[in-house]
């Protein structure tokens, strides 16, 4: 495969075995710098933007963007071959260097190995390798390449040039090439002038190559061009020269390099000291993976900065094992070049285990040795001694890296003077006070996504064993949360096990009770990191936390932990508040309703239920989660009587409720359906959570009362698994009130579902316990569903009875709701009796009803069924307007079932009014909306009809498919009476006569 070299350290330069890459246009160029910029890692295409349009992009700037990367895509495929060597990866693009070459990546190659070879105190190497290094600049970085972002990071990479220039001419004075280095450094500071480290150069060269003079000359040309231009003496490193030139001190004849042994205290060894460089980095992280977004920002804190007072400082925060200290020394080594005085790092272990946290005079007193400051002249005082810091760093510029910290007490000492430098620092919690006072970068960190988790266990696994099973891969990477050190702990097991499958380590991992254990092999494994967290917090907010952990809900509100705590609700807030501030949970703000909640991350909610276990009694334990499935049974009864208008449709139980404040439940239940959406989950898992410690009484009344949720949103499978374990602690306990609820509302579901078999078996044994009990609306509501199993049975005459008996049950215990649900069905049994007028008075009845108690849901279900009476009427036009007022009313409640019925009615009406064409298309929408609520028996009607007006507008081919398709549907439905209307629209499609529109009314009998 041909190479392709880039060039960028001068001229942006592509070439292909020595031969040029034309590139065509200024935006390709810009787009090709950037990406060369920040190869091997992804560009988005709004940073591409910005940079072509210089933060002032068009609205088409994406697909001017995918213009110009497909445009160098085919220059690259014309040249060499390639299709790769760009590469589209969310959310923008990526330059794969593979086996190719970029002149900058080689520069800070040779500048690393050079800087090596000086540690070891291989000086000649290092200086060849500098020269090397200098020698792949033509000119200014990046000349000619337009753009703010581009000219900064050109701007970088000249620092970085002149610096290294710096180093090497620091390397040949220590070989003792001081004369050949005069007129070069002569030449350097006319258009450097400001640079102190090569005039002092300069100084020592002069003075060593036998012109002293010059050397003083040197130094006063340099205090006038300093107290001129900036109004500021010159630094410690010129004033310590000049001081020894006057002396003529021994040392400055001797070699320049940093003495291994500690000079003996004196002029001498001080002035030797100014050239000390700490390297004080740990190395850099194996396998470091992701991270873009966070390495950009960093990158950007440098870019932005200035030679001014303000001290850059970036933080990164976040829980123990997401990788902080990782990501803090991949960017120092990344950017190490650009801090030619050196780096400075310390664990200031604010968050250790074992050792107490390292104090500010600790750390400075390792930080003054490290640059040079011989230890008897290192002040005992901590205002002194930070003052001595501060005064030594002077005219450098350094990297300080503070790993670990606890407080802003902490690291206030360690905190340079000048913009020249740059601080790191990396906590659990934001560190308070840095934000006001400096050029500050926050970076909460959160874990990897998903690519990122199976690309780090790529890297330690290797990528052959794991291509095998990439959905496994995705899987470890969720059960470790993305946290780096609990990838990293899984990824070494499945190294240290060849004989293992990732699967079954991800089958070990699922078992919530091991997962920690798994994770936790020695001191520095996931439950410790956690531990280190947990035992930092005040008592009250650890409590918290531990308590939180045993809820069976993903994600939860305030009030929640107030249930827990039996706090009031604001308190309860700033505890919870407290943890998002140590990363113990993640925040989710509900934009829509303004409300707050929260969540852990898996393993956290682990460790805090492991906590809870240690530390709180089971009586404790209990208590508290049995005041939250109180409370959220209180609120769900509240949201249940706001849309049904009062306290009707279910039976309750003796579960003990907890009362919350009513203008907290009047903001969270504002919009009762959507309170419903927001806590399904919650439901879901409370109810098997209680079903699961006994608490039938909370489960199954918690059940009943969320059904309008599992209906009216299409939840059957939540529905089903809450009655279901619900049933079975009712009939653990002997709760027969619970029993028989449980199995009503099982029979409900399996009516919605068309399960009239199973509806059946349960009906009869719920009849007889609600009896049992004395339950008369609980028995009520049964006989409404037997009126409805009846009527599919065909035995109208009983459903009628039933029908009659469950009103007046309804209506002796004053609930209205299910009085005007009974009428409806009521109507619809006596127009298939053939009594229409009947019909219609019932229908009117029931909307009465619902508008004096206020149930929007229930006006919509009886409009709709007086629009079906209409229509069999033969009365379109009125059909039409009480469907529509039905729509109108379903869609304001967000009722997707009521919507599917009343689209299926208007067209019904639209029908009727011999409007064929827009009768199909509302057909085809009520199709639609049918199919998403998985209402089969719905849909097979809906084909009905559609067939007609398909066969009236004169395709009787589509309309027999359409026939064909709803008599497989009733089939499975057990729908005999449907059948028998289906067959017979089908031999009059299949006909030879004319299709006629009164005919097909006839055989469809469009009654319920």
């Amino acid at each position: 495969m041909l190479q392709v070299v880039f060039r960028i350290l001068g001229p942006l330069d592509v070439q292909v075995d020595g031969r040029p890459v034309p590139l065509s246009g200024a935006r390709q160029r810009t787009i090709l710098s950037m990406l060369l910029l920040s190869a091997n890692r992804v560009v988005s295409v709004d940073t591409l933007a910005d940079a072509v349009w210089q933060g002032r992009p068009p609205n088409t700037f994406v697909n001017q963007i995918a213009i110009c990367v497909s445009g160098l895509r085919k220059t690259f495929k014309a040249a060499v071959g390639l299709d790769d060597l760009i590469v589209t990866v969310h959310p923008g693009y990526l330059l794969a260097t593979g086996e190719h070459r970029i002149d900058a990546a080689e520069f800070e190659d040779l500048i690393a190995e050079a800087r090596e070879a000086t540690r070891h105190r291989r000086t000649a190497e290092a200086a060849e390798l500098l020269d090397e290094a200098l020698g792949l600049w033509r000119g200014p970085a990046l000349e000619g390449v337009v753009g703010e972002r581009v000219a900064a990071e050109a701007e970088r990479l000249g620092e970085l040039r002149l610096a290294v220039y710096e180093e090497y001419t620091a390397l040949r004075l220590d070989l003792g090439r001081h004369r050949e280095l005069v007129g070069e450094l002569s030449s350097f500071i006319k258009e450097n002038g400001l640079r102190e480290q090569a005039r002092a150069q300069l100084m020592l060269a002069q003075y060593r190559s036998g012109r002293r003079a010059e050397a003083l000359e040197t130094f006063r040309e340099a205090r006038r061009l300093f107290v001129d231009d900036l109004g500021i003496e010159p630094g410690p490193l010129l004033q310590k020269l000049h001081d020894a030139v006057l002396a003529d001190e021994s040392w400055l004849t001797a070699p320049a390099a940093v003495p291994i042994e500690e000079p003996a205290p004196g002029p001498a060894a001080a002035a030797v000291a100014v050239a000390a460089i700490p390297a004080q980095l740990p190395a850099d992280v194996a396998a470091f993976t992701g991270r873009s977004e966070e390495l950009a920002a960093l990158d950007r804190l440098l870019a932005e900065r200035s030679d001014s007072s303000v001290l850059p400082v970036g933080s990164i925060t976040g829980i123990g094992g997401v990788g902080k200290t990782a990501l803090a020394r991949h960017w120092a080594h990344r950017v190490a070049a650009r801090f030619p005085d050196g780096q400075l790092f310390a664990d200031l272990r604010g968050y250790d285990d074992s050792d107490e946290p390292l104090t500010p005079n600790a750390v400075l007193d390792r930080f003054l040795r490290a640059l040079g400051v011989p230890a008897a002249e290192i002040p005992a005082e901590p205002v002194e001694r930070a003052d001595r810091f501060r005064s030594e760093l002077g005219g450098r510029r350094v990297l300080v890296v503070l790993d670990n910290a606890r407080s802003y007490d902490q690291i206030r000492w360690l905190l340079p003077g000048s913009g020249r430098h740059c601080v790191l620092v990396t906590s659990r919690d934001p560190i308070e006070g840095l934000a006001g006072d400096y050029d500050f970068r926050h970076l909460s960190l959160g874990a990897l996504d998903h690519s990122e988790a199976a690309e780090l266990v790529t890297k330690v696994v290797g990528g052959e064993r794991l291509s095998a099973d990439p959905e496994s891969v995705s899987e470890l990477g969720a059960l470790c949360d993305g946290l780096p050190l609990a990838l990293r702990i899984a990824a070494a097991r499945l190294a240290g096990k060849p004989h293992w499958t990732v699967r079954q380590l991800v089958d070990r991992l699922k078992d919530q009770h091991r997962r920690l254990d798994e994770l936790s092999e020695g001191s520095r494994g996931v439950r410790a990191g956690f531990r280190l967290s947990y035992r930092g917090l005040p008592a009250d907010v650890a409590r918290m936390y531990r308590l939180l952990g045993l809820l069976n809900m993903p994600d939860f509100s305030a009030w929640a932990g107030a249930a827990l705590l039996d706090i009031d609700p604001l308190d309860a807030e700033d505890l919870i508040e407290q943890l998002v501030d140590a990363q113990l949970l993640e925040v989710l703000a509900d934009r829509r309703s303004g409300q707050v909640r929260y969540r852990f991350q898996d393993l956290l909610r682990l460790f805090a239920a492991e906590c809870a276990h240690e530390e709180e009694t089971p009586t404790a334990r209990a208590e508290a989660l049995r005041r939250v499935c109180g409370g959220l049974l209180f609120l769900a009864e509240e949201a249940h009587r706001r849309i049904y208008g009062g306290d009707f449709t279910v039976v309750h139980g003796p579960g003990p409720r907890h009362r919350l404040p009513d203008g907290l439940v009047g903001a969270l239940v504002a919009d009762p359906m959507e309170w419903f959406e927001r806590e399904r989950s919650s439901i879901v898992g409370s109810v098997d959570q209680a079903a699961e410690s006994g608490e039938s009484a909370l489960a199954w009344d918690l059940t009943m009362t969320s059904v309008t949720l599992f209906q009216n949103r299409n939840y059957p499978e939540d529905w089903r698994q809450c009655a279901e374990r619900a049933l079975a602690a009712a009939r653990r306990t002997g709760d027969a009130l619970g029993e028989a609820a449980m199995l009503h509302s099982l029979s409900t579901l399996e009516i919605v579902q068309f399960r009239w078999a199973e509806a059946g078996a349960r009906l009869d044994r719920a009849r007889q316990l609600f009896t049992e009990q004395g339950e008369r609306r609980g028995a009520a509501l049964v006989q409404r569903n037997l009126a409805l199993y009846e009527r599919n049975r065909g035995n109208l005459a009983t459903a009628r009875e039933e029908g009659y008996s469950s009103l007046d049950g309804f209506r002796a215990v004053g609930d209205h709701y299910a009085e005007a649900h009974v009428l409806g069905i009521l109507a619809r049994i006596e127009l298939e009796c053939g009594e229409p007028r009947t019909s219609l008075e019932l229908t009117e009845q029931a909307i009465a009803v619902n508008l004096r108690v206020g149930s929007t849901r229930g006006e919509a279900q009886s409009t709709v069924r007086l629009a079906e009476v209409l229509v069999s009427q033969g009365e379109g036009e009125r059909a039409e307007a009480a469907s529509r007022r039905a729509l109108e009313l379903v869609r304001a409640e967000g009722d997707l079932r009521g919507e599917a019925h009343s689209l299926r009615c208007l067209g019904e009406a639209l029908w009727k009014q011999d409007r064929p064409a827009e009768a199909a298309g509302t057909l085809r929408e009520a199709l639609a909306a049918a199919e998403r609520v998985s209402d089969r028996f719905l849909e097979a009607r809906v084909r009905t009809l559609l067939a007609c007006v398909t066969g009236l507008s004169g395709d009787r081919v589509a309309a027999a498919g359409l026939l064909a398709a709803a008599a497989r549907q009733f089939e499975e439905l057990g729908s005999p009476v449907w059948l028998e209307r289906v067959a017979g629209l089908d031999r009059a499609v299949r006909g030879a006569g004319a299709l006629d529109s009164e005919r097909l009314w006839q055989v469809l009998e469009v009654a319920p």
